[in-house]
C-alpha cells in the first residue's frame, strides 16, 4: 500500500477565493512524483479551531503524512505552528539561534528596500516566528518564516505534520529540504511510483465517453480514472500503479479505437501542441481580435519563447479599427455586418498580411450580454485561420455568459490553429 497524505490550506483568503490556491494542486503533484496519494485537500481560515478541527480529520483518515501551508508569519491570525505543536502533543518554546537567523533576514530585507518599523515590534514577531513546537525538525526560511517537521509527541500515534509556508515561492522553495527531513522519509516510507497519464478528446461527451468504460471496466482493473470536460475538450487522466501498466495499455488500445476522430494528444496540452506545431513548420502567426479583445494574442505569448513564432496582434472593436489597422473593405463591413463569416475571413488575411506572417487568426462574435439579434444571437462568434495551405473557418453559436464567450471562442480557435498545423480532429 502505498504512502497517503492530506493537505491543509489555511488563509482566511484562500477560503473566500480572493486569492486562488496555487499550493494545494502543485504539493499534490508533488506527492504523486513521489508515489504518494493525496486523499484530502482542505482550505481552512484562519481561525484555530477550525484548523484543529481539519487536523483531527485528516488524522482520522489514517494518513501518515498531513502537509500545511500558511499561517506562519509575524502577525496575531499566524497560528499554524502554535496550533499543529498542540494538536501533535509538542509544547512551542522559543529557538534563540532560529530568532537570531531570522532577525538577521529581516534585518537585511528591510535595508534593501528601505523600510522602516518599530524595532520593538518587529522583534515581537520574530521571536513569534521562531517559536517551534519542541521536537520539531526546523527548515531553514525562504523568506522569512521556518518550516517544520513536527512528529507525534512521546506517547502518541498519528501522522508526521509538515507546516510550510503560504506564499508559493517560499513553499517551493523549501519543498526539497522538506522531503530530505528525516522525520519525512520515516512518514514516506512505503510509497512507491503512482504513474499518471493524459489522453484528450476534441467533441466527445463523457457520457459516452462513460459507456465505453463501462464495458470495458473487466479489463481496466488497477486504473483510477478521471475526467474532465472543459469547452468541448474531454482530458481524461489516469493514476495507476507500475503493476497495472498492462491495464493501461488496454485502455490506450480502446481509446485508439473509438475514439480515433476526436483523440488529438496522448500527453500535451492543447498550447503545447500549437507552439510545437509553429516550432516544426518555422511559421509565425498574427491575430486580428474583435470580440476576444486581444485574449488569444494573450494565450498565444504566455509560454516561454512564443516570440519565435508570434509576431503580434490588433485588437480591432470598432469597425473603423477593422477597417484602418487591417484592411477589412468597408463594403464587406456594410454588407455583411462586422460580425459575419466574411469579416473573420477579412480579419485573418489583414492581420497576416499587415505583420507579413504565415498564419493569420481573425475572431468576431457577440460576447453580449447585449448586442444580439434575432440573426446573431449572443454567443454568436466566426473564426477564420489563414495559412499557406489555405483557410479554415468556423461559424459558432456558444452558450454562457461574456467571459465564457470569449474564453470559449480562444479555446476553438486555438484547436483550428491546431488541426491546421498538425492535423488530427477539427475544430
Amino acid at each position: 500500500m502505498s504512502a497517503r497524505a492530506g493537505i491543509v490550506v489555511t488563509g482566511t483568503e484562500v477560503l473566500t477565493g480572493r486569492v486562488a490556491d496555487r499550493n494545494g494542486p502543485w504539493l499534490a503533484e508533488q506527492l504523486r512524483l513521489l508515489g504518494v496519494d493525496v486523499g484530502h485537500v482542505v482550505v481552512v481560515g484562519d481561525r484555530p479551531e477550525d484548523l484543529r478541527a481539519a487536523l483531527g480529520f485528516m488524522a482520522g483518515t489514517g494518513v501518515t503524512l498531513v502537509i500545511t501551508s500558511g499561517g506562519l508569519g509575524p502577525t496575531a491570525d499566524d497560528l499554524t505552528a502554535q496550533v499543529v505543536g498542540d494538536v501533535q502533543g509538542r509544547p512551542s518554546v522559543v529557538d534563540h539561534a532560529l530568532e537570531q537567523r531570522i532577525t538577521a533576514i529581516v534585518e537585511r530585507l528591510m535595508a534593501r528596500r528601505g523600510w522602516r518599523a518599530d524595532p520593538a515590534a518587529t522583534a515581537a514577531g520574530v521571536r513569534k516566528q521562531a517559536q517551534v513546537p519542541e521536537g520539531a525538525t526546523v527548515l531553514e526560511p525562504v523568506g522569512t518564516a521556518p518550516g517544520l517537521v513536527v512528529p507525534p509527541g512521546e506517547g502518541r500515534d498519528g501522522p508526521t505534520v509538515l507546516v510550510l509556508p503560504g506564499p508559493p515561492s517560499e513553499l517551493q522553495g523549501m519543498w526539497p529540504a522538506a522531503v530530505a527531513a528525516p522525520a519525512m522519509r520515516v512518514a514516506l516510507a512505503g510509497s512507491e511510483e503512482l504513474r499518471q497519464e493524459t489522453v484528450r478528446l476534441w467533441g466527445t461527451l463523457e457520457a459516452q465517453l462513460a459507456l465505453t468504460l463501462r464495458r470495458h471496466e473487466e479489463d481496466l482493473g488497477g486504473l483510477e480514472i478521471t475526467t474532465c470536460l472543459r469547452d468541448g475538450e474531454l482530458e481524461i487522466v489516469t493514476r495507476f500503479p507500475p503493476s497495472a501498466q498492462p491495464a493501461y495499455e488496454r485502455l490506450g488500445t480502446v481509446l485508439a479505437d473509438e475514439y480515433a476522430d476526436t483523440l488529438f494528444s496522448t500527453g500535451p496540452t492543447l498550447d503545447e501542441l500549437v507552439a510545437r506545431g509553429f516550432a516544426d513548420r518555422g511559421w509565425t502567426v498574427a491575430t486580428g481580435e474583435s470580440c476576444t479583445g486581444g485574449l488569444l494574442a494573450a494565450r498565444l505569448t504566455e509560454r516561454p519563447g512564443s516570440s519565435a513564432w508570434v509576431l503580434g496582434g490588433v485588437t480591432a472593436y470598432a469597425n473603423s479599427a477593422k477597417e484602418q489597422l487591417l484592411d477589412v473593405p468597408a463594403e464587406v463591413l456594410a454588407e455583411h455586418g462586422a460580425v459575419s463569416p466574411e469579416v473573420a475571413v477579412a480579419l485573418a488575411e489583414g492581420a497576416r498580411s499587415r505583420f507579413g506572417a504565415d498564419v493569420g487568426v481573425g475572431i468576431t462574435g457577440v460576447a453580449g450580454p447585449d448586442g444580439g439579434t434575432a440573426d446573431k444571437p449572443v454567443g454568436t462568434v466566426h473564426l477564420c485561420v489563414a495559412g499557406p495551405d489555405g483557410s479554415a473557418a468556423r461559424a459558432l453559436r456558444l452558450p454562457g455568459t461574456r467571459s465564457a464567450v470569449r474564453e470559449r471562442s480562444v479555446t476553438m480557435a486555438m484547436h483550428l490553429l491546431r488541426s491546421s498545423l498538425l492535423g488530427g480532429p477539427g475544430a
